[in-house]
This record gives structure tokens, sequence and C-alpha cells, in this order.
């Protein structure tokens, strides 16, 4: 009898090694309560050596959204404006900053915490999962932020306005998955933590963030067919969908098929994909 057939019927188990693919998820799912304090414990963590506290979490996104405001509401022009265009940008940057944060944080959930995960016994799913989390709770009070804008702006609330809420449900899986895949890559090769903010700004200045992608590429219909296959700007064009009104601002049902889609299909393979390295997370430099 080999050491590991003995170590098998004694129903001993090797330190770091991979359950079964539902038994992993179980395990998960029971440290969900872990999960939600880890993120929230992070929140406060982050904000409480600076002076204005948790109004950081509201203040960042609305000088981010004055910043491109300005700058690209100059550069832009009356003439190349979408309608409701202060409303376009504000919810553009909001959404945006939530997909931006949640792709760095949870990218680095592994690489950043190696002394947590050499020396405890837990799935390390959670720890990306706690970044998105993270990123989520502090997206929340941006939302409020948002739809009080636009009702001191003047758009009066509309029955389609619930509709964000089955919307950001999808864009936490997107993101969710998005992060678990990253979260691996990363452990294999350290360099692309470094491209990230690249990456997402590359994402940002094509995603249609201060200028409608339809308007700006209305003579070629091929640029726009491109766009409407880009989850971010989906997830985008439907939120502006949801919360403004007016003819460019129909919803477009085919959209959330392709978000619900994306949602679906990246966070099945993200945790298939981060699963199968799970012994190796326990060896991380």
């Amino acid at each position: 009898m080999t050491i590991a057939e003995d170590a098998a019927r004694l129903g001993l188990h090797k330190v770091g090694g991979r359950p079964p693919l539902r038994d992993y998820v179980s395990e998960v799912w029971k440290r969900r309560i872990f999960i939600f304090s880890m993120a929230r414990f992070r929140i406060e963590s982050e904000n409480q050596q600076n002076s204005l506290g948790m109004f950081w979490v509201i203040l960042k996104p609305l000088l981010n959204a004055l910043v491109y405001g300005a700058i690209f509401g100059l550069l832009i022009g009356t003439s190349g404006r979408p309608p409701h265009f202060v409303e376009f940008l504000i919810i553009g940057v909001f959404v945006f900053e939530f997909f931006a944060q949640s792709w760095t944080t949870a990218g680095k959930a592994i690489t950043s915490n190696a002394a947590l995960v050499q020396s405890l016994a837990f799935p390390r799913m959670v720890l990306p999962l706690a970044g998105v989390t993270q990123r989520f709770l502090q997206f929340l009070p941006t939302i409020a932020i948002m739809l009080v804008f636009l009702l001191v702006s003047g758009n009066p609330p509309q029955w389609e306005w619930v509709l964000i809420l089955p919307l950001f449900v999808l864009y936490y899986f997107f993101n969710a998955g998005l992060g678990l895949i990253t979260a691996r890559l990363s452990v294999h090769w350290r360099d692309l933590n470094n491209f990230l903010p690249f990456l997402t700004r590359f994402f940002f200045y094509t995603t249609g963030i201060f200028f409608s992608i339809e308007e700006r590429f209305e003579k070629h219909p091929t640029v726009i067919t491109i766009s409407e296959f880009q989850p971010i700007h989906e997830f985008l064009s439907l939120a502006r969908s949801i919360l403004l009104t007016g003819p460019t601002y129909e919803i477009d049902a085919h959209l959330w098929l392709y978000a619900g889609g994306w949602s679906l299909v990246l966070f099945s393979f993200g945790v298939w994909f981060f699963w199968r390295a799970e012994e190796r997370y326990g060896r991380v430099d």
C-alpha cells in the first residue's frame, strides 16, 4: 500500500489540495459572510486614515466626472455632445469605475495576499470575490448619488429605473468572472498586474464614456456593430437607456441578451478556470 492510499484510508487529505468543483463551490458559498465582512473591513481600512473618511467613496467618482466633464466637454463641443451630456457622462464614469476597480482589485487578490494564502487553509476564490464585493459595496452609494443627480437635473423617475437592479447584478457577476480569470493569470505571470492600468485605460477611451459611439460612428455601421459585442459598452448603454429618456436612449432588448450571456459565460468559466489552479496558489511567492 502506498503512502497516498494509506492516507486516503485514514481519511487524510493533501494540504492545499484541490477538491471536486462542486465541493469547492459549496465551501466558497459557506464563507459568503466572511467574503462580505472582508470586503467591508477593507473599505474601512482604506479610508480610516483620510480626514474625509468614507466620504471619499462618493467624492472620488464625483471628482472624476467633474474633471472629465470639464475637459472633454470643452474638447467635444456642443455639436458633438449626446443629449443629456452631463447625465450621460456621470453614468458612464460611475459605472465604468466599478469595472476598473473590480478588475484591478480582484486581479491582484492572490499575489497581494501571499502571506494569508500560505498560512491558512481556505478556498482561495474567497479573495478575488471579496475584492469584487468590496468595489460593489463602494459602488452602491454612487448609484444613489447618480439617481439623486438625475432627479435634480430634471429627469423624472420612470418605471424602467427598477431595471438597474438586475443590470448591476449581472455586472457584478461579469466583473467577478473577469477578476477570477485575472487573479489566476497574475499568479502565473506577475507582469500582468502592471498591464492592468493600461488595459483599463484602453477600455476607458474606447467604450464611449464621454461620447456616443452610435453618433460618432453613425456613418460606420461596422464599428457600431462591433461595439455592441463589447461587454463594457453593453452595460454602459443599458444603464443609460434605463435611466435617461429620448430617442437616443431607447432600450435595446438584444443588449440584455448579450450582457446576460457575457455574465453567465464569463463567471462560469472564471470559477472553473480559477478552481483548476487551486493547488498552485499555496505556492505563490
